[in-house]
């Protein structure tokens, strides 16, 4: 059975409200957030923690359905890995919240320096905001770096908090899209 992912915007018309009430939901939980963004940092930590020990505990119990010993062997060490990281994360949320800002830290300085290199060195069309792009997320990396460990009681809060009203304002975009359709639908004669 196929199914066809496409969609008309008149079908989401009758649910634009939904659409802004999610947004709306999300720009605030973006706000809280921040304003708690020691708070979230701990919770997101703790989540990602027992993420990982799920995920450990399931490569472990797959490891004893590998066919070949060397799988065995490297399922059973992975999944063990992850759940030990896992149980790290979960009972020292503020040594993991450190060690996470250390490594947002060496990946801006690493990706920006990255980008800017690359765009430099291969000249993509319209470079010059790849060149920008890169010296942006170098400077993060650099004020992270130079924050931290301080920075690691609040900045993964504050990423999260962000990433949540960037998507809430994306949905409510969407919905007055899907609005203004039908006010202009409702305009023609």
């Amino acid at each position: 059975m196929r199914r066809d992912w496409t969609f008309d915007e008149a079908d989401l018309v009758p649910h634009w409200g939904r659409l802004l009430a999610v947004g709306i939901v999300m720009i605030v939980l973006g706000v809280v957030a921040i304003v708690f963004a020691r708070q979230s940092t701990i919770a997101s930590v703790m989540v990602y923690g027992w993420l990982i020990m799920l995920a450990g505990a399931v490569e472990f119990a797959a490891s004893f359905w590998a066919m070949r010993a060397s799988r065995v062997i490297l399922h059973l060490l992975s999944g063990v890995l992850g759940i030990v990281v896992g149980i790290l994360l979960v009972v020292h949320p503020n040594a993991g919240a450190q060690a996470l800002t250390l490594l947002l830290a060496v990946l801006f300085l690493a990706g920006g320096l990255f980008r800017f290199s690359a765009a430099l060195t291969f000249g993509f069309p319209d470079w010059g905001w790849d060149v920008a792009a890169g010296i942006v997320t170098v400077v993060l990396g650099f004020l992270i770096w130079m924050q931290w460990p301080a920075a690691s009681t609040w900045l993964i809060g504050t990423f999260v908090g962000i990433d949540f009203i960037v998507r809430g304002w994306t949905w409510a975009m969407a919905a007055a899209a899907i609005r203004n359709v039908t006010r202009h639908a409702e305009a023609r004669p």
